[in-house]
């Protein structure tokens, strides 16, 4: 994976710092970043445009009044070339108040517009008596799972008033309050199909995605607490290790270039065979019955579900279970491998005869099984059975000792204890045979003897299988190598489930009824949205894909309060932005974003409702 990595040199006792995109790279001597690409000083970033507050605000309006403005606080006239306007200051008094998190706010909000979610959700969401419109507060609720996530009374009490969300929006912060906010999250969930829809459209228009192809997987998210009032909130299999908590399971679907289409929620202990058909069916509603192809892992192929995805002449590329590798062992001693990439061989080792068209699904039902070897994990999974084995090993000799010494009589004792070791190192069990049995002619000490020796067969079979894996697919006409990348595509899923959970805090949930967890999925599911475009906009700026790192550094950007008093004592406040450091600057310039370097004077302000 490309990320962004700033880098400092010394020359003349002068320090130059600029940005590189590097990835990666696993070498004999560990791990290596190679430079991919160097960004150095984009050019013009000195010269900077004059751009005022209304500016920006009024991009943010998509540049049109918005029906929701009750007064403009802009000056219309700071766009224009203005004349200095002096004034004479006690310096010994200036100061600066009001700090506020501007950087990654605006970069949310242009997310936000760019994912078109301000017309949809205003045209969406019904207007009736409410003071503030419910569109503007869906784009707080998302904008703050964005940049900083956190629970609704955070929100409320200490999170928006340390934005300059105040000045974008034009919510006065003690209009923001935990009780407008979960009326917020009860409006959303009505609207989720909508957004799937519209989501969808957007995608085709922004990226070309067509949606021939889509990945699917499920996880699972826990609650603290016991969610009386939540049906779904079951114990389940949980993938958090959080088995003592309830939880519900998520289903995913997305684009092979990662962009979130749609979720379902399901019961905590639902079993993720279960839940292919209603995804299916989902999308077949929505989208129509298109001939999709879709890519799951292989905790969700069963039997049924293969024909269900026949039976709607769907095509699929799916895992399948370890224990099929037996089948093929000859193919994994033989040596006529394709490599797809540095350390990654495919061979098609079952294809169906036919002329049918490439990329269309078998008319009789007949599928192609694919033969995968990685090398790195073959390596890896060779050390985690060998350190395993001599674990287990050492463990059985301890055992043997304990019978030979007499210690261990009772024969029950000594098998309780075998089989709790073999769950423990289950990885190598199969490695190992062993019997107890008691003795004919024993004493009082010594009743039972144990005999230890190692599974030749099994320990030649666990090396040979280490790294490999097998795909089946219902597509003919395909490569080896294509149908390998399009199940890698499940890569996407996985690190969409990583974002969902870890940046934007996903889990734990707080929220007690059924309808405001899915609420709150609903925000992650679009906060996550937000991401992915950000993804793609800096890749296509040749920023490359690190989005943590690009918001961290956005982040520190601050809107403030610069207080001056005059000779007549009044006050003058200039609210102003910080001006980012250089490097800064080269990636804001190549993400083609303007912040206001425009001072704007701050008197009487007015509330204005502007996205």
């Amino acid at each position: 994976m490309a990320f962004l990595k700033r880098t400092r040199h010394r020359k003349k006792g002068e320090i130059y710092e600029y940005w590189r995109i590097v990835e990666s790279r696993r070498t004999a001597r560990g791990p290596r970043h190679r430079t991919i690409a160097w960004l150095g000083k984009a050019p013009g970033i000195d010269q900077e445009e004059r751009v005022g507050w209304e500016e920006i605000v009024r991009e943010l309006n998509d540049k049109e009044p918005s029906p929701y403005i009750q007064g403009d606080i802009f000056s219309k006239e700071s766009s224009r070339p203005q004349r200095p306007e002096w004034a004479s200051v006690d310096l010994r008094r200036v100061h600066v108040e009001r700090l506020r998190r501007f950087g990654d706010i605006y970069l949310a909000l242009k997310l936000w517009r760019r994912l078109g979610l301000n017309y949809f959700f205003r045209e969406h969401m019904e207007s009736g008596r409410e003071e503030i419109p419910w569109s503007i507060m869906a784009c707080l609720l998302c904008v703050a799972r964005f940049c900083e996530p956190s629970s609704e009374l955070a929100i409320a009490e200490s999170w928006y008033e340390k934005t300059a969300l105040e000045d974008l929006i034009g919510i006065d912060v003690k209009k923001v309050n935990p009780d407008r906010l979960y009326r917020s999250l009860d409006m959303l969930l009505k609207y989720k199909e909508d957004l799937f829809a519209h989501l969808k459209s957007l995608y085709g228009d922004l990226f070309g995605a067509t949606f021939d192809v889509l990945l699917y997987d499920i996880t699972s998210t826990y609650f603290e607490g016991i969610s009386a009032k939540n049906s779904l909130a079951v114990h389940g299999y949980s993938r958090d290790k959080r088995s003592d908590c309830r939880q519900v399971c998520i289903g995913l679907v997305v684009t092979p270039e990662g962009l979130p289409l749609a979720f379902e929620v399901f019961a905590g202990n639902r079993s993720d065979v279960t839940t292919l058909e209603e995804i299916v069916d989902l999308m077949e509603k929505k989208y129509g019955k298109a001939r999709r192809i879709w890519v799951v892992d292989r905790g969700i192929v069963s039997e049924a579900n293969l024909s269900m995805l026949r039976h709607h002449r769907a095509g699929y590329i799916c895992g399948t279970p370890r224990s099929l590798l037996r089948k093929y062992e000859k193919e994994l001693l033989d040596q006529s491998w394709e490599e797809v990439q540095e350390g990654v061989e495919v061979k098609i080792v079952k294809r169906p005869c036919g002329e049918d068209e490439e990329g269309e699904v078998d008319p009789k039902g007949r599928e192609t099984f694919i033969l995968c070897r990685s090398r790195n994990r073959t390596e890896k999974d060779r050390a985690i059975v060998m350190k395993a084995a001599e674990r287990l090993e050492k463990k059985l000799e301890k055992l043997h000792e304990g019978i030979e010494s007499g210690r261990v009589r009772n024969r029950s004792v000594a098998e309780r204890r075998i089989g709790r070791l073999f769950g423990k190192y289950w990885r190598a069990a199969r490695l190992f045979n062993v019997k107890i049995r008691e003795k004919k002619e024993s004493d009082k000490k010594k009743r039972l003897e144990m005999e230890v020796w190692r599974n030749k067969e099994a320990e030649e079979w666990a090396i040979l299988q280490n790294g490999c894996y097998l795909l089946r697919t219902n597509l003919v006409g395909k490569s080896a190598s294509e149908l390998w990348k399009a199940y890698m595509g499940l890569v996407r899923v996985e690190d969409a489930f990583r974002q969902m959970k870890s940046p934007l805090e996903l889990r734990p949930v707080y929220h007690q009824r059924s309808d405001r967890v899915e609420s709150h999925i609903m925000i992650c599911f679009i906060a996550l949205a937000m991401r992915e475009v950000l993804s793609q906009w800096m890749d296509a700026s040749g920023l490359g894909n690190a989005v943590d790192k690009l918001i961290k550094e956005i982040a520190e950007i601050r809107s403030l309060d610069v207080v001056l008093h005059g000779k007549d004592k009044k006050e003058i406040r200039l609210r102003v932005v910080s001006t980012p450091d250089p490097p800064t600057k080269v990636l804001l310039h190549h993400l083609g974003l303007k912040l206001p370097n425009c001072p704007k004077r701050i008197k009487n302000v007015v509330p204005t409702f502007g996205l």
